[in-house]
């Protein structure tokens, strides 16, 4: 038994370990510039502020896009792909149908996501390169750069969606939002030291330094708190009485998130204004005269702390609540599997009443999830995020402080679970194995 248990821990170390390993590439090819772009300039231009559009997107990449570097696209198309995917396979009936027939139709599935991953790399890719042209960012001009940089970005895009895919499936969690993790946590030093430097040099004074630090911690004790608060609806069996009749017999509960969406809607909302954002800057180094401004203003009004920015960070986090919660979670189905369980919720008939009823805890749940994941991801823009120690909390608050405590915590869950999957299974093996030896009289 102690050898079967050291060798589940042996596995375990193993994903561990290619997890680490995984990590250190994405971070070395990170550091990897782009062919003819002039890194200084590139620093300058974010180090001045003019690129604090994509402040967000270059968090996110681990600073890859602020080091010109081939993963400054990071897992952005990626993500793209898989909500337009997700999107069509409720809407379109060769999707849907696909979406049905399990993990062969999951397959398929995400081959065509790659696909589209591709397809948006190239073009983001070659808004990025074209943008960087406009600015004099490179180090030679015309069609030879376009080219190559589109290229090159392309492919640094796809080679950290397969990083993702092998994170998956030989490491532990899930790899997309470990490389972002990855891509978030890399700032944490360097932000704790610039904020200590900030309070000494008196940038910010220490009543403000103080208050920064209440605001991160309060932050951080609400996120943790709603991310495992639990709705519990008691469910009631059925036990059979005298003369068939149906009594009430052993209960449960079916515990619901408040954020049942969790840390997606956070993450699918900042890749689609990174798109829409990257899609405006090319129109307005395309176009010229007023419409080229006109793209050009609308671009910027994205930029951190703008209205434009809440409102539409906002709104697409409530939609994509609503939308990735109503996807995954399957009220007919679960419904019909309690009534043949002989489950039931007390006060509703099994089957359409109580499918009617837990839509409508859902519908709640998910309205008070979106509000507090928007109100999370927002909170640095309403508390100025133009100034020095604004940029400060943009780092430990909002969107990158929720995705890296609510990855954290899915990471030790999972390496719980994975634990107790091991030990569960040579529990198994062991009583299978001393029946075999009872039954044989050995």
């Amino acid at each position: 038994m102690a050898k079967a248990v050291s060798n589940s821990n042996k596995e375990l170390v193993s994903r561990l370990w290619y997890l680490v390993f995984a990590l250190i590439v994405y971070r070395i090819g990170a550091h990897i510039p782009v062919p003819g772009i002039d890194h200084a300039k590139v620093q300058q231009l974010f180090e001045s502020g003019e690129g604090s559009i994509f402040q967000l997107f270059n968090m996110f990449s681990g600073g890859a896009l602020s080091n010109a570097s081939l993963l400054a696209l990071g897992v952005a198309p990626y993500i793209s792909a898989s909500i337009v995917l997700q999107l069509f396979t409720h809407m379109y009936p060769p999707l849907k149908e696909l979406r049905q027939q399990g993990s062969s139709g999951q397959k398929k599935i995400s081959q065509y996501t790659r696909y589209l991953a591709l397809g948006f790399a190239l073009v983001q890719g070659y808004a990025i390169s074209k943008m960087v042209m406009a600015q004099g960012l490179t180090l030679y001009q015309g069609q030879h750069f376009l080219l190559l940089g589109t290229m090159s970005l392309a492919t640094g895009a796809l080679f950290m969606m397969w990083l993702g895919e092998q994170i998956t499936e030989r490491g532990i969690g899930n790899g997309i939002s470990m490389l972002i993790f990855a891509g978030i946590a890399v700032h944490i030093p360097s932000g704790i030291v610039n904020l200590i430097v900030q309070a000494k040099e008196g940038d910010i004074t220490f009543f403000r330094f103080f208050l920064m630090l209440l605001i991160i911690i309060a932050l951080f004790a609400f996120i943790v708190f709603i991310e495992r608060a639990q709705r519990q609806i008691a469910i009631h069996y059925a036990k059979r009485q005298g003369l068939g009749s149906l009594g009430m017999g052993k209960r449960s509960h079916l515990p619901l998130k408040i954020n049942m969406a969790g840390v997606i809607p956070a993450i699918f909302a900042s890749a689609i204004i990174t798109l829409i954002v990257s899609s405006l800057a090319l129109l307005g180094g395309m176009s010229g005269g007023a419409w080229g401004r006109y793209f050009s203003d609308m671009a910027h009004g994205f930029s951190q702390g703008n209205w434009l920015y809440v409102a539409t960070f906002s709104l697409l986090i409530v939609l994509f609540s609503f939308f990735y919660t109503a996807m995954m979670f399957e009220n007919r189905e679960l419904a019909d599997n309690l009534k043949k369980s002989n489950a039931f919720i007390q006060g509703f008939r099994p089957g359409r009443q109580t499918s009617e009823y837990l839509d409508m805890v859902q519908e709640r749940l998910t309205l008070v999830g979106a509000l507090y994941v928007a109100f999370v991801c927002v909170l640095p823009s309403l508390l100025n995020m133009g100034s020095a120690s604004g940029q400060v909390l943009f780092l430990f608050g909002g969107t990158s402080l929720l995705i890296a405590v609510v990855v954290a915590m899915d990471f030790v869950a999972q390496v719980q679970s994975y634990v107790l999957s091991k030990q569960y299974e040579q529990l198994m093996k062991k009583a299978n194995l001393s029946g075999f030896v009872d039954r044989n009289g050995v």
